[in-house]
């Protein structure tokens, strides 16, 4: 919200040696990976020959080998839609948001991300992120750790914990545009403390400000003015703020939500929330001017 760089890839075996029963020929790539009792049976020959030849009785499981070894190569690069760990979970004209969760020890496949794209990680993780044509790398992230990935780029991810790798990907349809943006905001960076409760203003990318919002039960923080989202980091009970007593209620006036999900209330709907609930609440707001 990360495969392998295995290179290029062996020269192929002819499927013609396999039938008129001639030697074949291991290149040294694929016979460093073969396990040292394989390689002590296939009776490789020592000198100064590059490659080394292997006796018939070995020819069919080399073949198979290199059949898998080679489809492990050209494994096809998916767009996100199809992967299946990733899920959408909104959409407008200006974001598209997956949710994506990998059991522990498990792997994506090595998809796409075309579009900039904003992360939001849920509980601490540890993943090996492996960006295509780059080497593998162990990545460590902290429960609501929100950051910036510009787009146009492909990865894999394969988690290494016991529990599950939980992550909210927002992308930017609009990133072109917002690149190209002059507009700027009047702060960038800066920590305010609230009435039981701390706003942090993390970054400032595309255009768009990414703030954390951490409140106490009874705490209440001022909501933006402008289009926002709201990604929620912990489970959330929020209730609208500044609403006379006898005003009328409307949907927006209430936030019950789970960690993972994410809000998009009608821009200027919400003036202030205080967290109802009997726990603490953490979330991230992402502000489009």
């Amino acid at each position: 919200m990360i495969g392998i760089v295995w290179g290029q890839p062996p020269s192929a075996v002819p499927s013609s040696a396999a039938r008129q029963g001639v030697d074949l020929v291991i290149p040294n790539e694929v016979r460093n990976l073969l396990l040292p009792a394989q390689v002590a049976d296939a009776s490789i020959t020592s000198g100064t020959r590059p490659d080394a030849t292997i006796p018939a009785m070995t020819r069919l499981t080399l073949v198979l080998f290199l059949t898998t070894f080679l489809t492990a190569q050209s494994a096809p690069v998916v767009e996100i839609t199809a992967e299946p760990h990733h899920h959408q979970t909104f959409a407008n004209d200006q974001v598209r948001v997956y949710n994506a969760e990998l059991p522990p020890h498990a792997e994506t496949l090595m998809h796409w991300h075309r579009h900039d794209y904003i992360y939001v990680t849920l509980g601490a993780s540890e993943v090996v992120n492996t960006v295509q044509g780059k080497d593998p790398v162990t990545v460590k992230l902290q429960d609501g750790q929100t950051g910036f990935l510009p787009g146009n780029f492909a990865h894999q991810a394969r988690n290494l914990r016991d529990q599950p790798f939980r992550i909210v990907n927002i992308e930017l349809l609009q990133d072109d545009k917002l690149r190209a943006s002059s507009a700027k905001w009047d702060e960038d960076r800066g920590l305010d403390i609230l009435h039981g409760g701390t706003k942090e203003i993390l970054f400032v990318k595309d255009t768009v400000r990414a703030s954390e919002i951490e409140l106490q039960p009874g705490g209440t923080a001022p909501m933006p003015a402008t289009a926002f989202l709201l990604v929620a980091v912990s489970d959330l009970r929020l209730e609208a703020a500044d609403k006379p007593r006898n005003a009328p209620r409307s949907a927006w006036d209430s936030i019950d939500q789970k960690s993972g999900d994410s809000y998009w209330p009608p821009t200027g709907s919400l003036h202030a929330l205080t967290n109802t609930g009997h726990h603490p609440a953490k979330f991230v707001t992402l502000e489009f001017h």
